[in-house]
């Protein structure tokens, strides 16, 4: 990939941002190092690990690949039976923990992650030896007693000779013999002896090896002659302790160079992790999606946005090229967006084919080209005697040079700097050049002739910046298929130039001129009004499908509502027959116990007496195919809007017209409208006598079954109109589908699409509460909602 074009576009900056994602220096360095791929096979095997990834972060959290350390010089000099220090054993400890707490991660994840399983397959897992490190060295520079049993029965002879020895030396300072040889009565150490402080003056009076003087040469420190034995032993347990202790970073070093493959496989593996997560952590923090890749110069680009931008102030753009055409020239006002559009869509391309998702919607699509150019910006020098135009033309010729039929091609101002209509022309056969070479062009222009070249030209496309000239702002949208106008006479004018001089600057354009321009604003007007009946459709089609679906789940409701009634029915019927029949039994015990004394023939009698009346009990209580009939008044001039009960049905209803002369009346159900028979109709209560509204869309709960609905959903790269769309039409399939409990994903970024969220689920209809993430479920990049039964 060009250097110079990377530059241009600001790459470094999203390396940087990855880097910042990194929990190690491993995988920090593999974001420096990050490139472009040339080919579509690789570039789409990075985005498979990367979706995966993602998924993981949101269900999961993030890995933790924290604190390892580079442990390749230390398990190389391991190897060739070097000694480790602990420092260095604590970290291949840290590097064994990380692996294996890297594999209890994936191992959480339920479903088969096949494009990143082989990272985690092949990590190295040693309890034993991370183990036999860590409960031997507790820090740098302390070894546990436990490390072995040698070493913790030496620390405790030193330990038993640290006391006797004070113990000597107490009664030494404490005794009344020594008091006044004393400069005071205390104990301390002297190269590792210990000794006590005798005034220099009794120096002889006191036996002993004197080992250090001080600085006045007031006093002498002597180690008694009681002690020397003592401290001589002390001082050999501990040289012995030294030695054990190298005896057991010895024994721990051999037991990594047996392990030391593995180990330095571990930690390419665990870099490759981090920086493989760091791009899904940008990826869910920026509501980032992986794109769609294609090595067919075919760019489709819907909302993006600049990922370098502030996403509270970003205007996402959709742009489109390669398909009926594969240049595109864009037009507008100065400050319009035009190098925005530019960067955006070359930087998209870059970050696609190194592997990384771009912030903008789904459906996108982009091409992994063999090379990407760019020429944008002033790079004039004077140490180079080049002007703006100069070295505009430099970068430019090198680019052509270099330029192949799968290249995309990025002009800023083509043809700026010099003669505006030698600019023109050099510009219009720089375009013609590189599209007749089969390459992908986009230009920026405030050329009327490249308009009119783009206007005219097959396989060349205009856009245009809008620009609100009210306001003299700039939307910032991309339009494509429009010219865009400079609109220097209307800015003038809006900030207060003489309409004198507006006037005499129109007189010097040519006459073709001024028509061309209000061919460009009547397409533009033409364009708006267009856009204002697409979304007036948009809506009418949102609706009439809400409606559609609403009334599907009535219908179902119904027929639903019929079923549960008589099989309701059916099980009353056969829950009392088996009552009767316990009841028989009950009775019949009764009976045989009361009668103990009565003969065996009036005892038959009164059992066969019981039996037919239980029997008469039954044959009163049959299973019913059908409800009784339903108790209540039947209702009596009907009018419109009185409220009724239908028998059939079980349902409350609204009175719509007239009984007809059949019996029959027309009566609405949620949003059906049932012919019924007044017999079947009832009084319902007190509202029967009261005139109602006929109930809208929603206030009636459906049990349609939907089937292929999901249990989860995701809005990440939507607006927030959008997103609130799909959101509703979701809750209400999963609301119909009778999930009980449902999850939105939503992204963490700034925020504002979850509190967009929020807000409709606080007066949603089918919510009953809503939540946050936990960890494990995605946190608050989700939101998990419950709705009503």
């Amino acid at each position: 990939m060009d250097l110079k074009t990377l530059n241009a576009l600001e790459f470094r900056k999203i390396k940087n941002l990855i880097k910042n994602e990194a929990s190690s220096e491993f995988g920090k360095s593999m974001a420096e190092q990050l490139q472009p791929q040339s080919s579509v096979f690789d570039a789409e095997k990075l985005l498979s690990e990367l979706s995966e990834a993602i998924s993981m972060c949101i269900k999961h959290g993030n890995p933790n690949t924290a604190g390892v350390q580079d442990i390749s010089a230390s398990v190389r000099r391991a190897q060739i039976g070097g000694t480790l220090s602990a420092a260095e054993l604590l970290n291949v400890a840290q590097n064994l923990r990380t692996a294996e707490s890297l594999i209890n991660y994936y191992n959480s994840e339920k479903n088969r992650c096949i494009e990143i399983e082989h990272y985690f397959k092949a990590l190295f897992k040693d309890r034993k030896t991370e183990k036999r490190i860590s409960d031997s060295i507790i820090s740098e520079n302390e070894i546990a007693d436990e490390a072995s049993p040698n070493l913790a029965a030496i620390r405790r002879r030193i330990e038993s000779t640290h006391i006797k020895i004070r113990e000597h030396l107490n009664s030494v300072i404490h005794s009344t013999k020594y008091q006044k040889y004393l400069q005071e009565p205390i104990i301390t150490m002297r190269d590792g002896r210990y000794v006590v402080p005798v005034k220099s003056e009794h120096g002889k009076d006191v036996a002993g090896i004197v080992h250090d003087m001080s600085s006045t040469g007031a006093t002498l420190f002597i180690e008694p002659s009681a002690v020397v034995r003592e401290n001589n032993t002390l001082k050999e347990l501990e040289l012995g302790e030294s030695a054990e202790i190298e005896r057991i970073l010895a024994e721990l070093s051999s037991q990594v160079s047996e392990i030391a493959d593995n180990l330095l496989e571990n930690q390419r593996i665990i870099g490759e992790i981090d920086f493989l997560f760091a791009k899904a952590r940008y990826a869910v923090k920026s509501d980032a999606i992986i794109p769609k890749l294609n090595s067919n110069a075919i760019i489709n680009i819907i909302k993006g946005r600049h990922p370098l931008l502030s996403p509270d102030t970003v205007v996402p753009i959709s742009v489109s090229l390669g398909k009926s055409y594969s240049t595109l020239v864009i037009t507008g006002p100065n400050t319009g967006g035009k190098t925005v559009s530019l960067k955006t869509i070359g930087l998209f391309c870059i970050m696609a084919a190194a592997g990384l998702a771009v912030p903008a919607a789904d459906g996108s699509e982009l091409c992994v080209f063999d090379n990407i150019f760019a020429d944008i910006g002033d790079e004039q020098s004077i140490e180079q005697s080049l002007s703006t135009f100069s070295s505009h033309m430099t970068n430019i010729v090198h680019i052509l040079k270099n330029l192949t039929p799968n290249s995309l091609v990025l002009f800023d101002e083509l043809g700026a700097g010099t003669d505006p209509t030698e600019g023109a022309a050099l510009a219009i056969a720089i375009l013609k050049y590189a599209k007749e070479m089969g390459a992908t062009v986009i230009a920026t222009t405030h050329y009327s002739e490249i308009k009119l070249y783009a206007l005219t030209t097959d396989g060349v496309e205009n856009a245009s910046c809008e620009f609100d000239v009210e306001s003299l702002r700039p939307t910032y949208r991309l339009l494509i298929g429009i010219p865009g106008k400079s609109n220097a006479f209307a800015i003038s004018k809006r900030l207060g130039l003489p309409d004198s001089i507006i006037e005499s600057a129109t007189a010097h354009l040519s006459e073709e001129n001024i028509r061309f321009e209000d061919v460009i604003s009547g397409l533009e007007s033409n364009r708006a009004k267009a856009e204002q009946e697409r979304t007036k459709a948009h809506i009418y089609r949102r609706e009439i499908e809400k409606l559609k679906l609403e009334l599907e789940a009535e219908k179902e409701k119904l027929e639903s509502s019929k079923k549960k009634i008589s099989a309701n029915a059916q099980q009353q019927a056969r829950r009392i027959i088996e009552e009767a029949k316990r009841e028989a039994e009950l009775l019949i015990n009764e009976i045989r116990k009361a009668q103990k004394d009565q003969d065996r023939k009036e005892q038959n009698e009164t059992i066969n007496k019981v039996k037919r009346e239980l029997n008469e009990k039954i044959k009163q209580t049959q299973i019913i195919e059908t409800p009784k009939e339903e108790e209540g008044e039947i209702p009596e001039n009907l009018a419109a809007g009185d409220l009724v009960f239908l028998a059939d049905i079980r349902q409350n209803g609204v009175v719509i017209a007239p009984v007809k002369n059949d019996g029959t009346v027309l009566v609405q159900v949620g949003v059906l409208k049932i012919n019924s028979h007044i017999s079947n109709l009832r009084v319902a209560g007190e509202q029967g006598k009261q005139k109602t509204t006929l109930p809208g869309p929603g206030q009636f709960k459906s049990t349609l079954k939907t089937e292929g609905i999901k249990s989860e959903i995701d809005l990440r790269g939507n607006t927030l109109d959008d997103a609130l769309w799909l959101a509703e039409k979701y809750l209400d399939d999963a609301f119909l589908a009778s999930l009980g409990s449902v999850t939105i994903i939503h992204g963490k970024g700034t925020g504002v699409l979850r509190k967009g969220i929020h807000e409709m689920l606080r007066r949603h209809p089918h919510v009953k509460s809503y939540r946050l993430g936990t960890f494990g479920e995605g946190e608050s990049g989700v939101t998990v909602v419950e709705l009503k039964e």
